[in-house]
Parts: structure tokens; sequence; C-alpha cells
């Protein structure tokens, strides 16, 4: 009976271990031979969402405007281990979406997740100061951009059966942050713009989903937070009174991207510290 009992025993044992790094394995590779292409993903937030994509098991295709950033970016994450590759691509230029696109299919015969992060932001000042030039710019990049990047990948995501789409948004979608007038209207055109899309492609088992971080410290919200007194004043409206890391948003956008989102489409999660958001 002793002895029964202690092969029982080891018996258990193994059996949950085995059941914990079956557990793990599912927990670290929840994306795991998926394929996605994340805009603008060589630096801030577009690189911690590529990172973290990658560290659930994802092969991504980074890209940014300038080849020394892509390489820089591709080459930090390989060394982690990471399958990751990258190319350049302008947003704002048709055959630099289609590239990034093709680039994927070649690499990986595939495309399931696209990340669309890219946005720009050239003028600081009352709204109504603005050039013509700065609102074609701004909604050229940050609004039309985002549309056509997702035009681009879903015949791919057809002939995968589905996909996944994540439109990188802001909080001031909801509360506009003072003398970001254009970028802030852009931001709200782009959490209509997610309903539209999740509506139409639906039907093809594509969702789309938004994030809208707040302020968050990378070199593109600088201008919010360099200044001390204005970052105090941003702090004052948040529940948890620090500026947010990059990484504090990947998780969600891999989890959006994931099979434990398959029932979630249409929707905008706000990533700001407790900061009121409501249209």
């Amino acid at each position: 009976m002793r002895k029964a009992g202690l092969l029982l025993g080891v018996w258990a044992r193994a059996w949950r271990s085995v059941r914990m790094a079956s557990s793990d394995m599912a927990h670290r590779a929840p994306l795991a031979n998926k394929v996605a292409l994340v805009t603008a993903s060589t630096e801030g937030i577009g690189f911690a969402i590529a990172r973290r994509l990658a560290q659930d098991g994802a092969h991504v295709v980074v890209s940014s405007r300038k080849q020394q950033n892509v390489d820089r970016a591709v080459a930090t994450l390989q060394r982690e281990g990471l399958s990751v590759t990258g190319t350049v691509c302008h947003v704002g230029k048709a055959e630099d979406r289609e590239r990034l696109v093709a680039t994927a299919v070649k690499l990986h015969g595939a495309v399931d997740i696209l990340v669309s992060n890219a946005a720009v932001n050239p003028f600081f000042g009352n709204l109504l100061d603005a050039t013509e030039e700065v609102w074609d710019k701004i909604l050229d990049i940050n609004v039309k951009a985002s549309a056509l990047m997702t035009k681009a990948v879903v015949p791919e995501m057809e002939k995968q059966g589905g996909g996944s789409v994540v439109i990188v948004a802001s909080l001031a979608a909801y509360t506009p942050f003072p003398g970001l007038g254009i970028y802030n209207v852009s931001k709200t055109a782009l959490v209509g713009l997610t309903k539209n899309l999740a509506t139409e492609l639906a039907t093809k088992n594509i969702r789309v989903n938004c994030l809208a971080p707040g302020l968050i410290k990378t070199n593109f919200s600088r201008v919010l937070w360099m200044d001390e007194a204005r970052e105090e004043s941003i702090k004052e409206i948040m529940h948890i009174r620090r500026i947010g890391k990059p990484e504090e948003c990947a998780g969600i956008v891999s989890f959006l991207c994931s099979e434990d989102a398959s029932y979630i489409s249409g929707e905008t999660v706000v990533v700001a510290g407790g900061a009121p958001s409501r249209l």
C-alpha cells in the first residue's frame, strides 16, 4: 500500500507539472504563429506593442519611415530572441502600405493582425489658427491612412478565415488636450472609424477594436510632459497620478488580438490612469 501510495504521489506531481507546463506555454504564446503588422513601431507605444506581440508568439513586421530606425528596432528585438523583421513604411504612401503587406506575406505567408499606430501632429496652438495644409496632413496620416491600411490587409485576412485590427487612438478623442485641436479631432474620428469598420468587416470574421492611451511617456507626447506645470495639471485629472508607460498599452493590444477577445469588436479600451473618458 505504501509503495502504491508513493507511486500515486509521484504520478500526481508529474501530472501537475505537465499541466503547469502546458498552462505556462499557453500563457506565453496566445498569439503563436500569428503574423502581425505594426505601423510606426520603432519606438514608443508602437515598439512596446511589437515587442509584446512577439513575446506572445507572433511573427511581427515592424515599420517606420526611416530605414535606420527599422534596423535598430529589429536588431534590438531579435537580440531578445523574438521573431521580428521590418521594412520602411510611410503609411501615407500607397506603395509603402502595399510593400508592408507584401513583406509579411513573402516572409510568413499570411497577415492575421494589424495594429495601426502611425500618427503625426505638426501643429501646437489654437485649432482655428491651423492652415489647410496642417489639416490635410494630420487627417491624411492619422485617419485616412488607418482606413487604407486596413483595406490593404483585409484580402490577406480573408484568406486566413479572419483576423484582428487594432487602431490606436487617444484619450484626446474624449478629453481634448489643450493646443492639440486637430490631433484631438483626428483621434475622435478613429473611434468612429473603428465602429464602422467593425460593422462592415464582421461578416469576414475580422474584429476591429481601438486603444485610447492617455498621457504615456514617449517622445511623441513630450510636448505634454516636458513642462512640469502642464504635466502636473494633467495628472490632477487622473486617479492614478502618474504618466503611463508604453508597456502598459502593449498587453491590452495583445489581448484584443487574441482568442481571449474573440467576442469583442467595435470597442475602445482607454488606458489613461483613470482620467475621464466619455463622448
